[in-house]
């Protein structure tokens, strides 16, 4: 009995069919990335990309084990049917005519569209946005890139974007299965101009206040990208320190640039000096200080004078010398800013510009927002403008905002083109290819899609005095309570009438006297 109680233990112990040595393989990926560009105003442009992605049909498999993916959003997708989501917060502004174009570009404000869009304007972004946001990744912000992530550095920057994309991706050219594809966004920029005493030299201590000191354990890839467009091998304009794993060449946003990589998966990179500092320090001032700016940047206003009329007014910029493009213009209005759609022009070098489609659905007050979209043609080097009058409505008293004299914030349009490109570009495989260069599908390698984004507007409308009702309700509580405090006094005090009491000794001896004298007594 006692020997056959080992060997009990030993039977139960045996690995099943399949055995460990067949173990399935991990159906999910992270892969983790940083580009860091030296903008033309002196600024430093920071882009964090990180990408889970998982080959499961949440659909329609009964997960229930979640590993990489967060398990909130694969419920979320599961229940709900989700299609696509893309969520994003945005602080201040991209400068598109002195940055260039953006590798991310979102609203200055709060948009979402799952099925539909939609933008809150003046929603503030914080950092009880940030941490549920890292809380999404894999290692948090324990290791890897997200070690950067120091929340009193990033809001103080000139510009900070957040997002969550989520998206289906075909596995297959037919698409018979598809995997899920979640990729968590993040860019800032750094005004290191200011912060470097005069010089455009910055670092990623100086910029995020820590170093990367270990990848994270779960990615399968984990690199560094640093824009040395502008490196001048022969005469040396700049020093990158430590000297890089490799470089990589792409045709990005029709230009030919140059990045430097930094691969955290190399033991090598890290460990010899226990963590990576990375910095960028110029001998002299760059040759071409400022470059051209983008083929296309828009700019956006209102104008009018007094509470009742106004005007829309759109600039889109085409600077291209030769090259003519069509731009699809999207734009959603509040409903109380009554568009009158008969006044719309479209005015290219002084003449009438008629667009190739236009689509206009009107508002519903209280429910729905105007939306305009239109497909014009932008011809070469050229500024066109489009302008639509409106009217401000009133709203109830209780519809204002607390401070409604601040103004009421209107969405910025939204401008999607195909803008040629300067250099020819090459089909790649996503797969193999940085993260970023996923972000500009081209078509047939002479132009790549961009998608930009105009000011937001503050519009003053008609508002109330509300300092008269303050006003009227001190007097009519002031009025109240003395007529109140009257008639409460005379319906509640009892009269009584008082007695006339015989005097004392002084007055008989006066009264004595006053009959003596023959005076009546008092």
């Amino acid at each position: 009995m006692a020997a056959a109680m080992p060997l009990a233990l030993f039977v139960l112990l045996l690995p099943g069919p399949g055995g460990w040595c067949l173990a399935e393989p991990q159906r999910d990926s992270l892969r983790e990335e940083l580009v860091i560009t030296p903008l033309p105003s002196g600024d430093v442009a920071a882009t964090f990309q990180f990408r889970t992605r998982w080959d499961s049909e949440l659909q329609r498999e009964g997960v229930s084990h979640y590993r990489l993916f967060p398990k909130a959003l694969g419920q979320l997708i599961a229940k709900y049917s989700l299609r696509e989501l893309h969520l994003s917060f945005t602080q201040g502004f991209w400068r598109t005519r002195y940055w260039g174009p953006p590798f991310l570009q979102a609203p200055s404000d709060t948009d979402h569209y799952f099925l539909r869009y939609a933008v809150l304007p003046r929603e503030v972004v914080c950092t009880e946005n940030l941490t549920p946001w890292k809380k999404l990744l894999p290692c948090s912000s324990k290791a890897g890139l997200s070690v950067l992530l120091k929340a009193d550095r990033l809001f103080h920057t000139s510009y900070h974007s957040q997002a969550v994309h989520i998206r289906p991706v075909c596995r297959n050219a037919r698409c018979t299965s598809i995997s899920w594809e979640l990729r968590q966004t993040l860019s800032v920029v750094f005004d290191a101009f200011i912060t470097g005493q005069g010089k455009k030299d910055w670092s990623l201590f100086r910029m995020f206040s820590r170093t990367l000191t270990e990848p994270c354990p779960l990615a399968s890839e984990s690199r560094v990208y640093v824009d040395i467009t502008n490196y001048n091998q022969d005469n040396e304009t700049l020093e990158v320190n430590p000297a890089p794993t490799t470089t990589y060449q792409d045709v990005i946003l029709g230009t030919r640039k140059t990045y430097a990589v930094y691969d955290l998966l190399d033991t090598a990179m890290i460990h010899n000096s226990r963590n990576l500092n990375i910095q960028l320090k110029w001998k002299r001032p760059p040759e071409n200080e400022f470059p051209p700016g983008p083929f296309l940047h828009a700019q956006r206003y209102v104008s009018g004078y007094g509470l009742q009329k106004g005007e829309l007014s759109t600039l889109l910029y085409n600077t291209h010398p030769y090259r003519a493009f069509p731009v699809l213009l999207l734009d959603t209005v509040p409903w109380y800013l009554r568009l009158y759609v008969h006044t719309l022009t479209i005015t290219s070098k002084g003449k009438d510009n008629k667009p190739s489609y236009i689509h206009y659905q009107p508002a519903q007050d209280r429910l729905q927002p105007h939306l305009l979209e239109m497909l014009i043609q932008l011809p070469a080097n050229s500024v066109t403008k489009v302008s639509i009058q409106f009217e401000r409505a009133l709203l109830k008293w209780t519809e204002y905002t607390p401070d409604p004299n601040h103004g009421f914030y209107v969405s910025p349009s939204v401008l999607s083109a195909l803008v040629p490109s300067m250099v020819a570009a090459k089909p790649v495989d996503w797969e193999e290819s940085p993260l970023f260069n996923s972000l500009f599908p081209v078509s047939d390698g002479s132009n790549y899609f961009v998608r930009l984004y105009t000011e937001p507007l503050l519009v003053n409308l008609p508002t109330p005095d509300f300092s008269m009702p303050y006003n009227v309700i001190c007097l009519t509580c002031t009025v109240v309570a003395v007529c109140y405090g009257s008639f409460y006094n005379l319906l509640t005090r009892t009269f009584h009438i008082e007695e006339p009491r015989t005097g004392g000794l002084a007055k008989r001896l006066a009264n004595f006297i006053r009959r003596i004298r023959g005076v009546p007594p008092l």
